[in-house]
């Protein structure tokens, strides 16, 4: 049996954001065309699956595919009012329930599997089918708030799978790690008032949504001190997602102690990105994969799950996600990233590097002082 799983399905990238193919609108058996136009395209998912086939990653790996989410999962986080308007926007051939989030019909059940997806992945490691899993989820969820899309955002997924844990698995404490390039500010919310979940983000400051992931924005009741946004400067490469790391992240998830550690695993902080102005590369996620699974490996007992979130460089986005997938499964891959080099030119200069770091250690002790 693999270690890690991979929870796959290939409907999951039928879910079109409103193109034709020649004639035809997109949906039910007529598949979107490779070239989708939208910023999130099946393309980025497809090439890295292909990328798995080929490089024999696939082989190695639990591969299945799960059951959609139901109506009940999906109330546990969203409102019964958002379910239906969206459910009914998608029966009617497609819409927006919120903003940037348009979909096509027959989304509804695609967006109810991609949950599923995370849901299974979260459910086989509690049980200890796999030690880790990643979820190639889409459409993505890290945005999608309790009344709203948002962001290519249609449901929650990860919320979705954590309360479905709760309430079936009796899951406990858990920590989200977001380290897509735009502010998790869905999954913030939703946890917001929480102490059970600790919600991390590392994003691109004043990036996506305007005004969203302050460094002040720290939990409110119960769930005071549970949510940390990590803010980095347009510009920062692999240097400061690793100070990041060193300074905030990995201290933060020493001292909440989960039961699970789940990350948001958005991949568009790549140097080639439409949508960012960072320059991470695959190596920058190689090295962030392994400093989660050994904080897992600490606190957790290894239980580790990630569920795939942005990414918009067609060509670059599978050689990051291999990279996470690889680094989970303990396997030295064959495959060697093209664009690393060009990025690894392209970091920033040591003085802003610096910079960075001496704002995320006024920051480390701001919190430790609060």
């Amino acid at each position: 049996m693999p270690d890690t799983g991979f929870y796959f399905d290939e409907h999951c990238l039928w879910h079109t954001t409103g193109e034709h193919a020649l004639i035809m609108p997109v949906g039910g058996w007529v598949q979107p065309p490779a070239g989708a136009g939208h910023a999130e395209s099946p393309e980025s998912k497809r090439r890295l699956k292909s990328l798995m086939d080929v490089s024999g990653l696939t082989a190695q790996l639990g591969v299945q595919s799960a059951r959609p989410v139901s109506e009940c999962e999906m109330v546990r986080v969203h409102s019964s009012d958002y379910i239906e308007r969206f459910k009914a926007l998608s029966d009617a051939g497609g819409g927006n329930a919120g903003l940037f989030s348009p979909f096509g019909a027959g989304s509804y059940e695609i967006a109810a599997l991609s949950a599923g997806l995370a849901r299974q992945a979260v459910f086989d490691v509690l049980d200890g089918t796999y030690q880790n899993a990643y979820a190639l989820s889409r459409p993505p969820g890290h945005h999608a708030g309790r009344d709203g899309s948002m962001g290519f955002c249609l449901l929650a997924n990860i919320p979705i799978a954590i309360e479905a844990a709760n309430a079936e698995k009796g899951l406990g404490r858990v920590a989200v790690l977001d380290w897509d390039v735009h502010h998790g500010n869905g999954t913030q919310d939703i946890f917001y008032e929480r102490d059970d979940v600790l919600t991390i983000s590392i994003h691109q400051q004043s990036c996506f949504p305007p005004g969203s992931g302050l460094g002040e924005e720290r939990g409110a009741g119960a769930g005071t001190d549970c949510n940390l946004n990590v803010e980095l400067l347009p510009g920062a490469g692999h240097q400061s997602y690793a100070d990041a790391m060193e300074l905030l992240v990995l201290p933060a998830l020493h001292e909440f102690k989960p039961d699970l550690i789940i990350i948001a695993c958005g991949l568009d902080a790549n140097n080639f990105d439409p949508l960012s102005r960072m320059t991470a590369h695959s190596g920058t996620f190689a090295y962030l994969t392994c400093a989660v699974m050994k904080a897992a490996r600490d606190l957790c007992g290894g239980r580790l799950v990630a569920v795939h979130e942005g990414g918009y460089a067609e060509a670059v986005v599978p050689f990051c996600a291999h990279e996470v997938i690889a680094t989970m499964a303990g396997i030295k891959s064959d495959v060697e990233d093209p664009f690393r080099g060009v990025a690894e030119a392209n970091q920033p200069p040591a003085d802003f590097v610096q910079f960075q770091r001496e704002r995320l250690e006024t920051f480390a002790a701001e919190l430790i002082a609060d």
